[in-house]
């Protein structure tokens, strides 16, 4: 008897399944927008598509009359810039502690409890700190995406790193090498694969901070242009914003395996087989 687990869809088949959820969900917009547009043709909790092409064309192709720029890119631009100085910032603290609490013992034993207690604090509570610290300006907002991101970052690397072999460690002692040429030419290379899968993790965290901030504190940008138009009930202005930033997390999550894939071969055969 052929098991239900044994079943292998083909790579067409593949691709419609995955459509399939995104197809019924635009198919019970559709419909229940129909029904309530058949009550009330001024409803705006679910508009036609009409409406979803002209606020598109609004704030993505017409020039806004006020500041002489086109709204959706450059709300794009200042939202990007935010999250790519401070995931960066992430990624770096994340690496460099990483490494130091797991590889180090005297640098495990004075900052992994430090690094464990921040972790379990949450973010959105320091913000008003934030902001009474660092001013409502663009510091603010990328140290709340740090302070969100980098304690995981940390945490992850410094087991990656317990993870690694000790006989290489070992080895590379008895050749003579430094903690310096250790870190750089065995740990180091070993982990920044992992470091990618971690950073790819932490998208949607670092979006989810970066548009809290926004809405509390901001002129510009995608999460602070979405709370703008809320108190209109403008959601054919606030539905396609939502679809282009998760289109810009997928594509920011794809460059980042690809990525991957191209410059860490060797690591894609040892997680297929993990």
């Amino acid at each position: 008897m052929r098991r239900l687990i044994n079943w292998r869809p083909s790579p067409s088949g593949a691709m419609i399944l995955g459509a399939l959820p995104f197809l019924l969900l635009l198919a019970a917009y559709l419909i229940a927008s129909d029904i309530r547009q058949s009550g009330n043709p001024n409803d705006k909790l679910l508009p036609p598509l009409t409406a979803f092409v002209d606020a598109i064309d609004r704030m993505a192709v017409q020039r806004d009359l006020r500041s002489g720029g086109i709204l959706l890119w450059a709300d794009t631009a200042a939202s990007l810039q935010r999250l790519t100085i401070g995931l960066g910032c992430a990624t770096a603290i994340g690496l460099v502690f990483g490494i130091a609490t797991g590889l180090l013992p005297y640098a495990g034993r004075t900052f992994s409890p430090f690094i464990a207690a921040l972790s379990m604090v949450p973010p959105m509570a320091l913000l008003p700190i934030l902001f009474i610290i660092f001013g409502l300006g663009e510091l603010s907002k990328i140290v709340l995406i740090i302070i969100g991101v980098a304690p995981f970052m940390m945490r992850d690397v410094a087991m990656r790193v317990g993870e690694l072999p000790p006989e290489q460690i070992i080895k590379a002692q008895t050749l003579g090498g430094s903690t310096w040429q250790i870190i750089l030419r065995i740990v180091a290379p070993q982990i920044l694969p992992r470091l990618i899968d971690a950073v790819r993790l932490s998208l949607g965290p670092a979006w989810l901070f970066l548009i809290a901030a926004e809405a509390i504190a901001a002129t510009e940008g995608l999460g602070y242009r979405i709370f703008l138009v809320r108190r209109y009930l403008a959601m054919d202005v606030i539905l396609p914003y939502v679809v282009w930033i998760t289109v810009l997390a997928f594509l920011s999550d794809y460059f980042l395996k690809m990525l991957q894939r191209r410059f860490f071969v060797w690591f894609q055969p040892e997680r297929s087989g993990s």
